[in-house]
Formats: structure tokens, C-alpha cells, sequence
């Protein structure tokens, strides 16, 4: 039998079920190991080796073992670097993160090693700490994530004919093509979608903005409709499923504003 080889990493909780009377199984998202699924044997009856380690987007030292890349890991230690109280004192801060969280999950394969997801959490969950997370906010994370995960949506230009989007235009999203479309080249079909440059531009501008300029930027009702409809359905288009905590936030939003 070959022996467990035991790593330490950083790891963001990305979610934990229940397994028997007393272990959990927690998936984590790691800085050098990507996705991890490990059993925390005794976890819900531990007060002292896992004390409320594995509450979701929580930033935890972990120390794991594991026979192989492919089996599940053994959570031999876990430590709090930061519990994100600030956020969990606010609701809507609370369901932003859950969904930034749940994004990184669905997104990211088991044992993948992607640095720039885990800065990405870093950076948000730390703009969420010091101010409420503005719609413009929530669409760069997405476009964000989108970019880094290999699913970035073609923007700058028509997928078709090439030529850069124009101000006043309007195009056409087409999720299987991934991309938009001029008027001249757009065949819409049931789920493609009108977009204005606008929320184009907006889009393209906000993929690469500094964090500390992010929530400055305003969305006007129509555009943040606009690109929360076209991301949101893409989003569900290349999972092939919703976001439940998506779906939660919005109506969280929707009845107490």
C-alpha cells in the first residue's frame, strides 16, 4: 500500500457536506493545488481540531494527505487566516460571496491548478469587506472568472465579419457562438440576445479595471438589465444549469433593497 504524501496549502472553503454521524467532506479551492475534496474525519463533533473552519469562503491553512492526484484527500489540520466577519454581519454581502463562491466551484475541475481564480476570490472577497458589492461589481466578477476559466465571450468585435464594435450600435449575443454579432451578420435565434455598445463597452472596460475603481462605476437600469441578462445566460448556457445562489441574491435584492 503506498503511503499518504501530506501538503500544505491556502484554500478557500467552497463548500462542505455531510458524511455519517460525525465527518464532513469539504471541498476547498486551493493556491497551488486547484480544487480539493477531502474527508475531515469526526468534523461535526471536534470543537477543537476543526472549530468553525468550514463555513463557506472562508480563507483556511490546510494540511491534507492523500495517496494519489485522483483520491479523496484527508483533512489532517485546518486553521482560520481569515473568516470574512464582515461580510457575514451583512446579508447581501453574505450572498455575494456564496455566489462568487459557487462560481468558482462550478467552474473550476477537481485538481486543477489555476493561481489566478484564487487571486481573483482573494481580491473581491476583499473588496466585499470594505463596501457592498455594486451590480457593476458582480458582472466584472463574472467576466472575470469567465476570462480565466477559458469561457471569456467575445466582445470587441462581430464573430462573423470582425469589424470592432461602434458606439450606437446594436448586436446580437449568440451564447453557443459565444460572442456577439452585428446587425448586418445576426441570424437571432430563441435565446440570443440584443445588446446595446454600451453594455458592450461597459463589459470590455470592467474586465480589466482596478479593484479600487470598480464600484465607482454606474450602471444605468437598462444596461445593468441589459448585461446581467447576457452573462447570467451564458453562464447557465455553459454549465448547462442555473446558479441557485444567483438566483437567491436577486431576490434577496429584489425585496429589500
Amino acid at each position: 500500500m503506498s503511503a499518504r504524501e501530506s501538503h500544505k496549502t491556502a484554500g478557500f472553503v467552497l463548500k462542505s457536506l455531510s458524511y455519517g454521524e460525525s465527518d464532513l467532506i469539504v471541498t476547498f479551492y486551493s493556491r497551488e493545488f486547484g480544487k480539493i475534496s477531502g474527508i475531515a474525519k469526526g468534523a461535526k463533533r471536534s470543537k477543537k481540531r476543526f472549530a468553525n473552519v468550514f463555513e463557506p469562503f472562508s480563507l483556511t491553512h490546510i494540511i491534507f494527505s492523500r495517496k494519489n492526484r485522483d483520491a479523496l484527500a484527508f483533512i489532517e489540520a485546518c486553521d482560520i487566516i481569515d473568516h470574512y466577519a464582515a461580510i457575514r454581519q451583512d446579508l447581501e454581502k453574505t450572498l455575494t460571496a456564496s455566489y462568487f463562491i459557487d462560481l468558482a466551484d462550478h467552474f473550476s475541475p477537481e485538481g486543477k491548478h489555476n493561481e489566478n481564480l484564487f487571486a481573483l476570490l482573494a481580491d473581491f472577497l476583499a473588496l466585499l469587506t470594505k463596501e457592498t458589492a455594486s451590480e457593476a461589481a458582480i458582472r466584472f466578477f463574472e467576466m472575470r472568472l469567465l476570462k480565466i476559466t477559458g469561457f471569456e465571450p467575445a466582445l470587441a468585435a462581430c464573430v462573423r465579419c470582425k469589424t470592432p464594435v461602434t458606439n450606437g450600435a446594436s448586436y446580437t449575443f449568440l451564447p453557443k457562438e459565444g460572442g456577439i454579432f452585428c446587425a448586418a451578420c445576426a441570424r437571432p435565434q430563441r435565446y440570443d440576445q440584443s445588446v446595446s455598445a454600451g453594455t458592450v463597452r461597459t463589459l470590455l472596460l470592467g474586465k480589466d479595471m482596478d479593484m479600487e475603481k470598480m464600484n465607482r462605476v454606474c450602471m444605468p437600469e437598462g444596461l445593468a438589465s441589459e448585461s446581467r441578462s447576457m452573462l447570467c445566460g451564458f453562464i447557465t448556457y455553459v454549465l448547462g444549469k442555473e446558479v441557485k445562489s444567483l438566483k437567491v441574491m436577486e431576490q434577496v435584492r429584489r425585496y429589500c433593497p
